[in-house]
C-alpha cells in the first residue's frame, strides 16, 4: 500500500537498497526459524510435544533473540551509513527539530497510546470476524493483522506520500522484524513462566510457506532500491492471493 500511495503521488520513488538487502536477510532469517522446528514437528513429534522439540523452541528463541539485538547494534550504532536515506528533501531542513527529551516522552507516550487502541481494535475484531464466520486462522493472520498493525501501516502510507520512501520501508519492514525476531521469541520464554504451557514455534504448511513466498516477492521488489504504484500493485496481488487462501482453508489443515 506504501508503495501504491507514493507511487500515485510520484512517478518513479528511490530508497536505500542496502538498507533493503538487510531488511529482507532478517525477515529471512524469521522464516527459517519457523520452517526448522515446523519441519521438525511434523517429522519427529507429529502428535505430541517431546522434550527434544521443547529444547529445539527454546534455543531458537534465544538464538532470535541474540540475533536481534546484534541486528539492533548494527543498524543503530556501528554501520548507521547502511540505513541512511538514500536521497535528501530540501523539506527537510524547514522542519522543526525536537530536543532528546521531547521526542523520548512523546515516543512513550505514543507508543502507549497505540497499544491502548490496538488491544480495543483488536478485541472487537476478533468478535466481529467470529460473528462474520470467518475461520480462526484468517482472523489471526490476516483480519487481526491488519487492525492490529494499524498505527505501523499508516505511518509508512503516509512517509511513502511524503516520499521518505526509506523511513516507510524501515517502518513496515522494521515493524515485521520485530514481531518474528523479538516479539515472538521473547513470548516463547515468557510463556515457560506464565502460560498453561510453553508456546512452539511449530506452524502449518501453509502459513510457513506463505511467510517465505513473502519474504522472497519482497526481496525481489525492494532489491533495486526503486519503487512505483505498479510494484505497489504486484505486492497486494500476493497479499490478496495469501489471504484468499487463509479465509477459503478448512480448520483442519496443517
Amino acid at each position: 500500500m506504501a508503495f501504491l500511495a507514493g507511487g500515485l503521488r510520484f512517478h518513479e520513488q528511490q530508497f536505500n537498497p542496502r538498507a533493503a538487502r538487510a531488511y529482507s536477510t532478517m525477515m529471512f532469517l524469521a522464516a527459517v526459524s519457523l520452517m526448522v522446528p515446523s519441519a521438525f514437528s511434523r517429522g519427529f513429534a507429529p502428535n505430541e510435544v517431546i522434550r527434544a522439540e521443547s529444547q529445539l523452541n527454546l534455543g531458537i528463541a534465544l538464538i532470535l533473540l541474540l540475533a536481534y539485538g546484534l541486528y539492533i547494534l548494527y543498524s543503530l550504532k556501528t554501520h548507521t551509513t547502511a540505513f541512511s536515506p538514500e536521497t535528501e528533501h530540501v523539506s527537510d531542513t524547514d522542519e522543526e527539530h525536537w530536543s532528546v527529551s521531547r521526542a523520548v516522552i512523546t515516543l512513550l507516550a505514543a507508543s502507549a497510546f497505540a497499544a491502548w487502541m490496538s488491544e480495543i481494535l483488536v478485541g472487537a475484531a476478533e468478535e466481529t470476524g467470529k460473528a462474520l464466520g470467518m475461520s480462526q486462522v484468517f482472523i489471526g493472520i490476516v483480519f487481526v493483522a491488519i487492525v492490529g498493525g494499524a498505527a505501523e501501516s499508516g505511518s509508512a502510507i503516509a512517509m511513502a506520500r511524503k516520499n521518505k520512501m526509506d523511513l516507510s520501508l524501515g517502518i513496515a519492514l522494521g515493524s515485521c522484524i520485530q514481531i518474528a525476531l523479538f516479539v515472538a521469541p521473547l513470548l516463547v520464554l515468557a510463556s515457560y513462566f506464565i502460560a498453561p504451557k510453553p508456546l512452539e514455534l511449530a506452524f502449518g504448511r501453509p502459513e510457513v510457506g506463505s511467510l517465505l513466498m513473502a519474504v522472497i516477492i519482497g526481496a525481489q521488489v525492494c532489491g533495486d532500491g526503486q519503487s512505483n504504484w505498479f510494484k505497489g500493485v504486484q505486492l497486494i496481488t500476493v497479499y490478496a492471493i495469501v489471504a484468499l487462501m487463509f479465509y477459503l482453508m478448512p480448520e483442519t489443515v496443517h
